[in-house]
């Protein structure tokens, strides 16, 4: 491969990693299964080994997990959390083995290994202080993670108080059990909502909770796989081995890793490998592979570390497990957003330790590409316990009967017209080909009414403060509401008798149902959940067009001359605001009294026409939005991501990765104070 073409490689690969990382450790919403994202990892390992001039200490290979969130408090590890270094097949293991015995050659001692699972699960550290638990904290990017610590407390086998008044710090792995899992998603999928994509994001995703009730209620349990600091003995004694530190661990209490084996020979660590491998299916948790590390803590210590990995351990990783199996038929689901899934019906096949009879088949594109037919047998891969998904047909074994799905031209709960993200049109400008992702864009579609309402109803939206998603819950089970307009119909004797409501709680949803009617339009537009389209850009189409109505008969050059505005999220508009349903449903809400017609607010100046401000942290005299508004009142854009083009980021208390990426671009960075100057019209000089 020339450099050049290298060069592009590499530039590709670490932002699809990045962006897949940011997916994985940050969002717990994984698009990829791990393997495919090790194979990534993998490539650009061995580009920037071949050609180290465009190896770089910001590429994702140098660094560990994720960025800690903003949602939570961060800390700053006593230790560093370093992640392992992947290997994939019997040779790299044997080479890993033999280079790490040549490192210690010198010392003359006999070396061992020990072998134990790797489980899929999330990273924590546990610190305690006088054998009290103090803190647990996620790895986040090994040297930064998130103080969950209210969190770890509802894991039943945390222990909270040591026997022992001992200060130390061990490390384990937060895991859901299979059966937690499945029950989980089985509550999801039978509500419609999105399925966790395994084991692993659901029990970081859980554990992340704000709320530790919530957390409390997702089961999960740790296994604790390694000491990391202080003293584990009373006496001072210090542990010179893995094992001796895993059984003295074992005794204060904790719920710990089972080591397989301990020994110096090859055959026996993959003996212990591939016997592990085999009973995966039978273990409580989930594991994606084995991890093998030296088990004298002196040869560690010889052997340091690199700056993300420690030389003295590795983790042996399973290959995704395939299986083939008869496609007995392919169902659509609609969700909440109105995208339309087409779900593989199969005839039913074991695969990682559980019965799979349905994969997601994700969009027509998908089908496609892959050729996939009604009737074919398919090879079905389950990589880890992400959610089953169809690899493609073995096309040599049809007969002829199969059929080529047809997507249907009409959404199954509502019979209204799909649309697709993207189309290809002919000269005639007629269409000739659709691709990307179904959906109904019909606003009383009821398999998407509850989350539009929910939606509707939010804080970014509607405001209508105590409309959760319980309330819009209940609602709907009562038949109080199918629309959004419905909500404006609402008496205080109607959700008076709700269970659990009462007469206040009643009477302050009813005033705050009223206060949203003067929400504004672009809010109004945010909540009736046209895709593509945010805050801001309802903001940017109000300030145009400067009513709802209007919008009825915009057209798309009009749209595209919004700043920001591009002919996809044009289309969503135009596409929305021809819908019948939409124009009765804008009729009764105006029937109520919801604001139509943006008020023309008479600014003090645009004294910061021009100017792109980001806005980060925490602000002590109103919140963020409040300040938002502010400044757009006065001229001035606020864009939620840094770049070259912002003019000044507003930094806050606990200001997070916003701060860093100004610093890096040498954007001005202002205070609050300083905020305020340019509020009230003054200089910051």
């Amino acid at each position: 491969m020339e450099l050049k073409t290298a060069k592009r490689e590499i530039a590709r690969l670490r932002k699809e990693i990045r962006r897949h990382s940011k997916l994985y450790y940050e969002q717990d919403q994984p698009e990829i299964s791990d393997f495919d994202y090790d194979m990534l990892f993998r490539s650009l390992q061995e580009l920037e080994t071949e050609f180290p001039e465009l190896d770089s200490p910001s590429s994702p290979t140098h660094k560990v997990g994720g960025r800690a969130s903003e949602r939570l408090k961060k800390v700053t590890h006593s230790v560093k959390m370093d992640s392992l270094s992947d290997v994939f097949s019997f040779e790299e293991l044997s080479a890993f083995l033999e280079k790490t015995r040549q490192q210690l050659a010198d010392i003359h001692e006999e070396i061992l290994f020990t072998v134990e699972p790797k489980i899929d699960g999330l990273s924590v550290s546990l610190s305690y202080e006088n054998g009290i638990l103090v803190l647990g904290a996620t790895r986040g990017d090994g040297i930064t993670g998130e103080d969950v610590t209210a969190n770890i407390k509802t894991i039943a086998s945390v222990p909270q108080q040591l026997p022992a008044p001992l200060t130390l710090t061990v490390r384990g792995e937060v895991y859901m059990p299979q059966d937690v899992f499945e029950a989980l998603n089985a509550e999801k999928e039978a509500a419609g909502e999105k399925l966790w994509a395994n084991p692993r994001n659901a029990a970081a995703g859980s554990l992340r909770r704000l709320n530790p009730e919530e957390t409390a209620q997702r089961k999960l349990d740790i296994y604790i796989f390694n000491f990391q600091a202080g003293s584990l003995y009373e006496d001072g004694h210090a542990p010179k081995s893995h094992r001796e530190t895993i059984e003295r661990i074992r005794a204060l209490g904790f719920h710990t890793i089972d080591l397989l084996c301990t020994t110096g020979k090859d055959a026996e660590i993959l003996s212990a490998i591939e016997k592990l491998g085999q009973n995966r299916d039978t273990l409580p948790c989930g594991i994606d592979g084995a991890v093998i590390k030296i088990d004298a803590l002196r040869q560690r210590a010889l052997l340091g570390e690199t700056s993300s990995t420690p030389k003295w351990a590795a983790a042996y990783k399973y290959p995704p497990e395939e299986k083939e199996t008869k496609l007995l038929d392919i169902a659509i689901q609609v969700g909440r957003t109105g995208v339309l899934t087409p779900n593989a019906v199969l005839e039913p096949v074991q695969l990682a330790g559980t019965t799979v009879s349905r994969a997601t088949l994700h969009n027509i594109d998908i089908i496609r590409q892959r050729d996939i037919r009604i009737g074919d047998t398919v090879i079905v891969r389950k990589a880890g316990d992400i959610i089953p998904e169809i690899v493609g047909s073995v096309t040599h074994r049809r007969c002829g009967d199969e059929q080529v799905f047809q997507f249907p031209e009409y959404c199954p709960s509502c019979g209204e017209k799909i649309v697709y993200d993207a189309q290809e049109l002919n000269e005639e400008n007629e269409i000739i080909a659709e691709s990307g992702a179904a959906r109904c864009i019909n606003v009383d579609c009821p398999a998407q009414l509850e989350r539009r309402l929910i939606h509707f109803a939010s804080k970014g939206a509607m405001g209508i403060d105590g409309m959760g998603p319980q309330i819009v819950h209940l609602l709907i089970e009562n038949n109080l509401i199918q629309s959004a307009a419905d909500i404006y119909t609402l008496t205080p004797q109607q959700l008076a008798a709700l269970p659990r409501m009462g007469e206040l709680s009643a009477a302050n949803l009813t005033a705050a149902i009223e206060r949203s009617k003067n929400a504004g339009p672009a809010r109004l537009l945010f909540g009736l959940g046209i895709h593509h389209i945010g805050i801001a850009a309802s903001e940017a189409i109000l300030k145009k067009f400067g009513s709802i109505d209007a919008l009825f008969t915009a057209d798309i050059d009009a749209l595209c001359e919004i700043e920001d505005i591009g002919e996809i999220m044009a289309q969503s508009v135009i596409d929305f605001f021809s819908l019948s349903e939409t124009k009765q449903l804008i009729a009764r809400l105006a029937d109520s009294g919801v604001m139509m017609q943006a008020e023309q607010t008479a600014s003090a100046s645009d004294s910061l026409a021009g100017l792109t401000f980001v806005l980060t942290g925490t602000l002590s005299t109103m919140t963020r939005t409040e300040a938002g508004e502010k400044l757009k009142l006065l001229g001035a854009k606020v864009t939620g991501s840094v770049s070259a083009k912002t003019s000044y980021v507003v930094a806050g208390e606990a200001a997070g990765s916003k701060l860093d990426r100004a610093n890096q671009l040498g954007i001005p960075v202002i205070d609050e104070t300083q905020l305020q100057k340019l509020l009230n019209g003054e200089s910051l000089d």
